[in-house]
């Protein structure tokens, strides 16, 4: 999986390429899903929710360009994965899912993968963001939204990264966004396809 899906498409940071090879992703999979857990694209994981594609996790996990230790907001905790591959690379990851079953499903694959005790779950509306929990270094958002959240752009600390799909409810466009002495710049890293961010700054 980590030599033919993801290194060669382009995915070069050696700590990216541990990680997702070091992740047993067959855990955060739902029961009888395990033989396609390494296959090349999303997998359903109920309440209409998917487990990203493992190079997609890569990239945006490459993209967020992590040294570890960094406080990191993750929206839509989902199936776990891209929390346990975030936690591989030393961040200190508090992840928001508003779906109570899958953040109680998630902490169990990822106490089982062998992380627990280890980043911090939450259920509630993660398009707002965690303002209390704010500012932080970087924000990894794993659904599509209709545009960049107001609140998460406030909630990004100086120095920081968001990753985040934006477009429409069948493409999105995966941006980059990084905040230096209080501008924030956006760059398109390529097209993708994410399930819809919903709240009260999504859709």
């Amino acid at each position: 999986m980590v030599e033919e899906q993801i290194a060669r498409r382009g995915v070069r940071d050696p700590r990216v390429l541990a990680a997702v090879g070091k992740v047993p992703r067959h855990l955060f999979v739902p029961p009888g899903l395990e033989a396609r857990a390494y296959d090349d694209g999303p997998l359903g994981i109920g309440s209409a929710q998917t487990i990203s594609q493992p190079y997609m996790v890569a990239l945006m996990s490459e993209a967020l360009d992590l040294r570890g230790g960094e406080r990191v907001l993750e929206v839509g905790t989902g199936s776990g994965y891209q929390t346990a591959v975030l936690l591989e690379l030393g961040a200190d990851v508090l992840s928001v899912e508003r779906v109570p079953e899958l953040s109680a499903r998630a902490r169990a694959a990822l106490d089982a993968a062998g992380y627990a005790g280890r980043g911090r779950l939450a259920v509630g509306d993660g398009s707002s963001g965690v303002g209390s929990e704010a500012p932080f270094e970087r924000i990894l958002v794993t659904a599509g939204a209709p545009s960049v959240p107001p609140s998460l752009v406030e909630q990004l600390g100086d120095g920081g990264v968001m990753v985040i799909p934006v477009g429409g409810e069948d493409q999105q466009d995966l941006l980059r966004l990084r905040r230096e002495d209080g501008r924030v710049t956006r760059e398109k890293m390529c097209g993708c396809v994410f399930v819809k961010l919903l709240g009260a700054e999504g859709w």
